[in-house]
Parts: C-alpha cells; structure tokens; sequence
C-alpha cells in the first residue's frame, strides 16, 4: 500500500490577502507616526520656548519692594505674560506688549497700586533680529500667526488688527537672537492688497495702559 502525503501550499489568495493585510497594517502605523508628530508639533507650540522661560525666570533673584504701600516685583515676559521667580504668572495687556514690541525674555517691572492698578515696565529687553515672514492663519484654530524662516510663530491679534493685517501679506517680526521662541513681536506688516476696513475695530487695541515712569 502506497502512503499519500499531501502537502497544503497557501492559494494565491491566501497569499494576495496577506499582503493586503500587511500592506494595511504599515499605512496604519504610517498614519499613527504622522498623528503622533504632528500632535509633538503642536505640543511644542505651547511649551518649549515657554518652558525656557520659566526655567530662566526661576533663576532670577525673587524682588518684591513694597515703597510707599506699592508692590514692585519683577519677572521675565514669555509672549504673553510675566512669569515672577516663584513661578507666578501675571497678564501683560496685549494692547501694551504689541505697542512696546516685547520679546521672549523681556524683563519687566510690575508695581501694583495700593488701588489694584498693574502697572508694567520693560527694563532689560533681550538682544532680538529682525525677521520676515507671511502671514497665515493656524488651519485648525483659525488664529493668525507668522511663518518665517522655517518657523511658525504666535503673534498677538493686537498687533494684527493695529496693522490691519490679512492672511498672505508680508510681515516683519522681532524675535529673541540667542534663544528660540514660539512668540514673536510684529514690527510692521506690508500688506498684499489694499487692507479691508469693513471689520470694526478690535476695542482690545484701544485700551490705555498706564506705564510707570522712572
């Protein structure tokens, strides 16, 4: 008697839907790597620089004079606030930041009324370059900020609506020289077309801030 041993080789459509299968799972994992970059992307977008800052700030010698029943402190500027060396965050009016083009690292004095009033000073800017870009606006939030040498940064709407500035002109930014920066300030913005005056005012830029004289 013969023994007969059959031999089962995979089909051509084993075959064909295990490459589909493998072919499925490395898009999916192409995918994930695209999603998890571009979430690092924006991640970065509010730490980094600002981390950078805070760590400085950290580092500075705590001030706090009371003169006069005032409170004087200082602290560093990261864009949008002043971080103290204990690591406090006060909010600088955007109206005042644009006006005075602050930069990541700025530092600044607050002195604080006996009434409440904040009152804000620049007294050591950082060394800053002069930068320029297009104007665009974040796909996902819709918020304007500034493209520029490979970079993209957040610029305060102060500063755009005070220039009238729209989606492709070109601007020009002031950023800190020896150290990155998420934030930049707006110097000037040379406009693509004649800008639209159909919008009313922001009445954020109209806000008067008081500066403390020295």
């Amino acid at each position: 008697n013969k023994i007969i041993v059959k031999v089962l080789l995979p089909s051509m459509t084993d075959s064909s839907n295990k490459n589909d299968k493998l072919v499925t799972i490395k898009q999916l994992i192409e995918g994930a790597k695209e999603n998890i970059s571009t979430a690092l992307h924006m991640l970065s977008q509010f730490t980094g620089s600002a981390d950078f800052i805070q760590d400085k700030a950290a580092h500075m010698p705590h001030t706090e004079v009371a003169a006069s029943s005032e409170r004087i402190l200082e602290g560093l500027f990261n864009g949008q606030h002043m971080i103290d060396a204990g690591g406090k965050v006060y909010t600088v009016p955007a109206n005042y930041a644009s006006k005075s083009k602050l930069v990541e690292g700025d530092r600044m004095k607050l002195t604080i009324t006996p009434d409440g009033k904040f009152m804000y000073k620049q007294i050591a800017p950082v060394p800053r370059k002069r930068i320029v870009g297009t104007l665009i606006k974040d796909p996902l939030t819709k918020e304007f900020q500034a493209s520029a040498e490979g970079n993209v940064y957040h610029i305060l709407i102060a500063s755009i609506t005070y220039f009238k500035g729209e989606e492709g002109d070109e601007i020009v930014l002031l950023v800190p020289q020896d150290h990155p920066a998420k934030w930049a300030a707006v110097e000037n913005i040379i406009h693509s077309k004649p800008p639209s005056f159909s919008q009313a005012p922001d009445a954020s830029a109209a806000t008067v801030v008081e500066e403390k004289k020295i």
